[in-house]
């Protein structure tokens, strides 16, 4: 190590178990890169150029090591012929699913990153980001995982009856949801993307058992990052947030190089149940609504709790949400860079 290192320097030997400078430092911040720059959302979500120049701005505001091409947990779906409702100041809602309840996946193909929907918006986003920011920072794109698009192209209730119904019809939507994923996952990293994250929280144990997830989720999920690293991807983040500790450690078997942890698990378990891969984590998202909230401590608390192991991106368990006061995030990053400070000497 010699000298300062660039955000995606810094990412990538985090992800390494090797040396850096400091912690590296990546809030999740998506749509409230629009409310810092004053847009309204449902147009941030629409226009990849306004993605991108809000995301550049959010780094300049608070100094991430990260930027993101992420929009909504409806992209996909509406790709897939869902319908979606925008609103000015939240996400939107899928308010007609691209499947009816008797239907069958299988009458569907992946939708084209080219041509469907916004996946180019996505797409445009990231070589956008990659061209203003090279490989000083991380780009990271984004993708819903299997369980989160599939409960989508039904909607969550009908989904889950039907994975205990018939769940080999719902094994056709998981699949078309991998493979959804991994071809808008492949457009991103030929656009540039130097990180690609799954996100998938319908996978939480909050919302289906850990059984389920090692026995239906968990081969979908390492034959998608097996197609991602053949793809090209430097770095693959799978986040799930939530209740995760009885699924942690099937992570490292997925092939993951970073994984979430949110607030729910502490470090030293995560650490034991996932002892040589990178972690991120693990900051109460809502806590940043308040701008008088402590945010001082538990992030000193974190990052000495990785001092020894290394390995570690500070971060938040889940999204920070787009209402998230403005003080508060600037706390965390005056708090984030004296702490690092602090533990380099």
């Amino acid at each position: 190590m010699n000298g300062p290192m660039n955000g995606l320097e810094r990412i990538l030997a985090a992800a390494r178990f090797q040396p850096t400078d400091r912690v590296p430092f990546v809030p999740q911040l998506f749509g409230h890169a629009a409310a810092t720059a004053g847009v309204r959302l449902a147009d941030y979500l629409r226009d990849g150029r306004l993605l991108a120049e809000c995301q550049l701005r959010e780094r300049e505001s608070y100094g991430g090591d990260a930027v993101f091409a992420f929009t909504d947990f409806g992209i996909e779906a509406e790709a897939l012929g869902a319908q979606l409702k925008y609103y000015d100041s939240q996400y939107p809602d899928i308010v007609v699913p691209a499947l009816a309840p008797p239907d069958d996946a299988a009458r569907l193909a992946p939708p084209d990153p080219a041509a469907a929907g916004r996946l180019p918006e996505v797409v445009r986003a990231v070589g956008l980001l990659r061209a203003a920011l090279g490989d000083g920072a991380c780009v990271a794109g984004a993708i819903a995982g299997p369980m989160t698009l599939a409960t989508q192209l039904y909607g969550t209730e009908t989904a889950l009856f039907l994975a205990v119904d018939d769940p080999a019809r719902f094994g056709r939507a998981l699949d078309l949801a991998a493979a959804t994923a991994l071809s808008f996952g492949a457009a991103q990293l030929a656009a540039g993307a130097h990180a690609m994250v799954i996100f998938d929280p319908a996978a939480s144990p909050a919302v289906v058992p850990a059984e389920f997830f090692r026995a239906r989720l968990q081969p979908r999920l390492t034959r998608l990052v097996a197609g991602l690293r053949a793809a090209g991807a430097p770095l693959i983040w799978l986040n799930v947030a939530g209740p995760t500790a009885p699924i942690l450690p099937h992570y490292a078997e997925i092939g993951a190089d970073i994984a979430t942890f949110d607030y729910y698990v502490d470090a030293a378990t995560a650490q034991r149940l996932l002892p040589r891969t990178c972690l991120a984590g693990n900051l109460k998202s809502l806590d940043f609504l308040a701008p008088a909230a402590p945010i001082g401590p538990p992030v000193a608390a974190l990052i000495r709790s990785f001092a020894d192991r290394g390995g570690f991106i500070l971060s938040s368990g889940c999204e920070i949400p787009p209402e998230a006061d403005g003080a508060a995030l600037r706390a965390l990053a005056d708090a984030a860079g004296a702490e690092t400070r602090t533990c380099r000497g």
